[in-house]
């Protein structure tokens, strides 16, 4: 048993630098992840979607918590309204089409202009955080485009 324990804590643990991180199991964030992505088929990989605030009379956003596996990611898409993303866990990656890739760390604040194509997601190695903020609603429509290819994304 005990045996057995140590083997499966190793297959779930990855050594980074001397830092011992899950490998997609858990991440530290300050909200729950929520549940399986509902739009998953404008995702690749796993992602999870937890809705802190829905669009309603009184609030002119929607805001949300997403949660990605290590690799997965959005499909190219553009917000009418723009987009606002607040990292807060986890490595992740962003891209403006047509720009290069940009590193995001817990901290990291991206200000996406409305109509500007573009992805976001997890490193590779690492699962990813973010609260992302749809203002401007109710005009404020996303328009999914094709996925990122694995050659776009490394």
């Amino acid at each position: 048993m005990k045996k057995t324990l140590v083997g499966f804590l190793l297959s779930s643990v990855l050594v980074l630098g001397g830092t011992a991180v899950m490998a997609n199991s858990e991440i530290e964030q300050p909200f729950a992840k929520g549940e399986l992505n509902p739009y998953s088929k404008f995702f690749t990989g796993t992602t999870h979607l937890n809705m802190l605030v829905t669009k309603n009379d009184v609030w002119n956003s929607s805001i949300g918590n997403v949660t990605f596996d290590a690799g997965a990611r959005t499909n190219w898409h553009k917000h009418s309204g723009g987009q606002i993303l607040l990292v807060t866990a986890g490595e992740g990656r962003y891209q403006e089409k047509g720009k290069d890739i940009q590193i995001l760390k817990k901290g990291d604040v991206v200000k996406i202009p409305p109509n500007v194509e573009h992805w976001h997601g997890a490193a590779p190695d690492s699962m990813f955080a973010h609260i992302s903020i749809e203002p401007n609603i109710p005009n404020n429509e996303t328009t999914w485009l094709e996925s990122v290819t694995d050659k776009e994304y490394k």
